[in-house]
């Protein structure tokens, strides 16, 4: 079996998102990026603190095992939309969000659909103009383009020593990833033509680089607290879109995590869980207006 626990699964316009939840409390959602999914999350999660309930959707970036709708949107703002419909169906209210990797999620405000959302925290993630991010990024796109391209890639990923170039996963950790993380990444795409279709009809989403700036520029009228944890050692989501981000957020605080790469969960899980962690639990942290604090089950 691929995953460790029984996943829970909600029915959403787009179609079926399975999501993993433990604990308690206000909500904290942890997302994840393209061909990843929850799992990206495993060293951290029993880290964090209790008092709060962690649910860890898997979004159909490419990664998820249960196919969209035929007719879906999953271009990137039929993604944004989606991440809401999730915070809909589960009636979440003073979520805090964590991005990682994939930026779609930082346009809720944009959207007008962050109501749901009290706090942001921003690991290394798309942002501005940087859609899709780097050389990884570009050769995603071109993957999508290409006949069989989706499901090649797929395939060489699991390559250990290919999936460490530069143009692939090289520049995503410092540390090599384990080959079962990464085979339970591609299963999907490997064994199912419906899950490359879904992860196609993102990957080819025509960016219009003065909107994804204007978009997340539309981040200064978030009001709530916000943590920008950045890896300035690394390239692929450039070290001063942090100091931007954070510069852009009324309410943020900056801090860094040195050494690690775009994926700094799994580079250094203790340290996001400590700077993750402090976030969650220290005093001042107020729902924005309007919201209240949610602890149990839907």
């Amino acid at each position: 079996m691929r995953y460790d626990v029984e996943m829970r699964r909600v029915e959403l316009p787009a179609g079926p998102v399975e999501y993993d939840e433990t604990g308690s409390g206000p909500p904290v959602v942890l997302l994840h990026g393209l061909v990843m999914d929850h799992t990206v999350w495993d060293e951290v999660l029993p880290l964090l603190p209790a008092g709060h309930r962690y649910l860890r959707p898997v979004l159909p970036l490419g990664a998820h095992r249960l196919p969209m709708k035929p007719d879906a949107d999953l271009t990137l703002d039929g993604q944004v939309a989606l991440v809401a419909d999730f915070l809909d169906a589960l009636d979440l209210t003073d979520v805090t969000l964590v991005h990682s990797d994939w930026g779609g999620a930082l346009f809720l405000t944009a959207r007008g659909r962050d109501e749901r959302v009290s706090r942001l925290v921003v690991l290394p993630s798309e942002a501005f103009d940087n859609f899709p991010p780097g050389l990884p990024g570009r050769m995603a796109a071109l993957a999508a383009r290409l006949p069989g391209g989706a499901y090649l890639a797929a395939r060489q990923l699991r390559v250990g020593w290919v999936r460490r170039l530069p143009l692939l996963l090289g520049q995503m950790a410092a540390r090599p990833l384990p080959d079962e993380l990464v085979r339970g990444w591609t299963e999907p795409l490997v064994r199912d033509r419906a899950i490359r279709r879904d992860f196609v009809r993102y990957a080819r989403t025509r960016f219009d680089r003065t909107a994804l700036v204007r978009d997340t520029e539309a981040l200064a009228a978030f009001t709530g607290d916000a943590l920008v944890l950045w890896s300035p050692d690394q390239k692929v989501m450039p070290p001063e879109h942090g100091r931007r981000l954070a510069d852009l957020l009324p309410r943020a605080r900056y801090a860094e995590v040195p050494g690690a790469r775009v994926l700094s969960m799994l580079d250094a899980p203790a340290e996001v869980a400590r700077h993750l962690g402090e976030f969650l639990v220290r005093p001042g942290l107020t729902p924005r207006s309007g919201s209240s604090a949610s602890d149990g089950a839907p």
